[in-house]
């Protein structure tokens, strides 16, 4: 036979774990500084200046 689980302690311990990788993921996400964040916005302007900048004319973006 199998061991017996408490079905309310495996079901916590389950929502701890979730709520841990939401709270991971959260933390990457919003856990920057804001010069962290001000470095990122001009790199990707940079990067679509330069995408543009090599856009031929006529062409429609699609």
């Amino acid at each position: 036979m199998g061991d017996v689980v408490n079905l309310k302690r495996f079901k916590k311990r389950a929502e701890r774990q979730q709520s841990e990788k939401q709270a991971e993921a959260n933390r990457a996400r919003f856990g920057r500084t804001k010069s962290e964040r001000a470095l990122d916005e001009r790199r990707a302007s940079r990067a679509s200046d330069l995408l543009d900048q090599h856009r031929i004319d006529g062409e429609e973006a699609s």
